[in-house]
C-alpha cells in the first residue's frame, strides 16, 4: 500500500514538471508524514473506542479495583503504543531511498516506544500500591517510600537504556562510567537515600503510621502522607508541616498512638493549696464534712479508726499534736478521689489517684491522675475542665483555698 502511494506521489510530481530526485524527496517525505499522521488519527479512533465500550463496562463494574486501572491511566498509556507500532513498522517502506532518515525515526519511535513501556510498568506500580492501601495492614506498613525507590530505579534503568541505545554501546559501559561518579552520584541522592533508609527504620519498627498523631518542632498533628523523603502532618489548626524522614529516625519525636489504643487519655495535672489554709480538723469541721454525702460514710469509719487507735495506745487527745488527727487537706484528698470514683466519663479499669506533691513556693501541689474514657481532643479537654471547675470552687468548702500570687 505504501509502495503505490509512493508512486501515485511521484507521477503526479512528476506530471507538475518537477525533477525524478526533487520528485522523490517530495513524495517519500509526504509518505512518512501520511503515516505519523495516520498513526495519530488511528490512535485517538481506537481510544474514542475503548472510552466508550471497556471504560463503560468498568465504571458499571461493582468490582471496584478494575477502577484503578482507568484512575492510573493503564489502558491510555497501552494504547499510546498504537502510534509507535505503526510508525516503526511503515517508516521504512515510506522512506525507501533515503535509509540514514529512516534509521533515525526508527530510533526515536524506539526510544518513544521504551519511555511508554516505562510509563506502563509506573501505572502498573501505583495500581499495585492503591490495591495494597485497600487493606488494612497497609495503615501500619505504608508502602509509599518503597513505591518510590522502585520508580526511581525504573527511571534511571530507562535512562540508561536510553543512553545506550542512542551511543550504540552497552549499559555495562554507562554503569562503568557512572561508577567513577559515584561520589557525585551519591551527593545528588543523598536525601533519597536517608529518606529511603529512614522510610525503612520507620517501616521495620512500627514507627509511624498514617493517621498517628505525632509532636516534633512546629508539627503537631495527624501524618496523611509517608513517602520517600518527607512526612506529611496536618496540625491541628489544618496548616500542613512537612518533616524529612530520616529526621523522625534521628530526632526524638512524640507519638500519640499508645494513648490512642489504650482504654483512656491520661489527665494529670496540678492545683496548689495555700499552706496557711491546711489545719487540723476540729469536731465542728467533722461534722460540717459529714454534710457531703460523697466522703459521709468515709469520715464516720476514719473517726472509728482513729478512735480505736488512740484507745489502744492510751494517747491522750487533749493535746492534737498528740495521736493521730485528720487535716482539711486530708479529707479534701478523700473528697477529690470519691469524686473521680464516681465519675462515669473516666476510665476506672485504669489507675486512679489524689497525690500530694513536693510542696514548693507556690504551695502544696496537689494532683489528680486518672484517664477519660474519652480519647477525643475536645470532649477529653471538656471532661478536665469539668474535673477542675468543681475541685477549684469545692475546696473553700473544706477550708481550703487555692494558692494566687498576688
Amino acid at each position: 500500500m505504501i509502495v503505490k502511494y509512493l508512486e501515485i506521489l511521484k507521477s503526479l510530481n512528476l506530471r507538475m514538471g518537477l525533477s525524478q530526485s526533487l520528485s522523490t524527496s517530495i513524495a517519500e517525505t509526504v509518505a512518512a508524514l501520511s503515516v505519523v499522521i495516520v498513526s495519530i488519527i488511528i490512535y485517538f479512533i481506537i481510544k474514542f473506542i475503548i472510552k466508550k465500550t471497556v471504560y463503560r463496562i468498568i465504571q458499571l463494574s461493582t468490582n471496584k479495583y478494575d477502577d484503578l486501572l482507568i484512575k492510573n491511566k493503564v489502558i491510555g498509556r497501552i494504547c499510546l503504543l498504537i502510534p509507535a507500532l505503526i510508525t516503526g513498522a511503515l517508516v521504512d517502506n515510506a522512506l525507501p531511498h533515503f535509509p540514514e532518515t529512516a534509521a533515525f525515526l526508527m530510533k526515536l519511535v524506539n526510544i518513544f516506544e521504551i519511555v511508554i513501556c516505562t510509563m506502563i510498568i509506573s501505572a502498573f506500580v501505583t495500581t499495585g500500591e492503591d490495591l495494597y492501601n485497600t487493606r488494612e495492614m497497609s495503615k501500619t506498613k505504608p508502602l509509599t517510600g518503597m513505591v518510590q525507590v522502585t520508580k526511581i530505579v525504573l527511571y534511571v534503568l530507562t535512562g540508561l537504556v536510553i543512553i545506550a541505545f542512542v551511543l550504540g554501546t552497552k549499559i555495562s559501559n554507562i554503569l562503568l562510567s557512572l561508577g567513577t561518579m559515584s561520589a557525585v552520584i551519591l551527593l545528588i541522592f543523598q536525601d533519597v537515600i536517608k529518606g529511603f533508609v529512614g522510610g525503612l527504620q520507620l517501616s521495620i519498627n512500627d514507627m509511624l503510621r498514617l493517621g498517628d498523631w505525632i509532636v516534633m518542632g512546629p508539627a503537631d498533628g495527624n501524618v496523611i502522607e509517608i513517602n520517600l523523603t518527607t512526612v506529611k502532618v496536618q496540625n491541628w489548626d489544618n496548616t500542613i508541616t512537612t518533616i524529612p524522614t530520616y529526621n523522625l529516625v534521628s530526632n526524638p519525636f512524640t507519638n500519640w498512638r499508645g494513648m490512642s489504643e489504650s482504654g483512656g487519655r491520661r489527665i494529670a495535672r496540678t492545683i496548689n493549696i495555700d499552706v496557711n489554709t491546711i489545719r487540723y480538723c476540729t469536731p465542728e469541721m467533722i461534722e460540717k464534712y459529714k454534710r457531703y454525702s460523697l466522703i459521709k460514710d468515709y469520715l464516720i469509719q476514719k473517726e472509728e479508726d482513729i478512735i480505736e487507735y488512740n484507745k489502744a495506745n492510751n494517747i491522750d487527745t487533749n493535746e492534737i499534736l498528740n495521736g493521730r488527727q485528720q487535716t482539711n487537706l486530708g479529707v479534701f484528698r478523700a473528697y477529690i478521689k470519691a469524686y473521680i470514683n464516681n465519675n462515669p466519663k473516666l476510665n476506672h479499669n485504669l489507675t486512679m489517684m489524689v497525690r500530694q506533691m513536693q510542696p514548693t513556693e507556690f504551695g502544696v501541689p496537689l494532683q489528680i491522675y486518672t484517664f477519660s474514657s474519652d480519647k477525643r481532643w475536645v470532649n477529653y479537654e471538656e471532661i478536665q475542665s469539668d474535673i477542675f471547675d468543681h475541685i477549684i470552687a469545692a475546696a473553700p468548702m473544706f477550708d481550703l483555698k487555692i494558692y494566687q500570687k498576688h
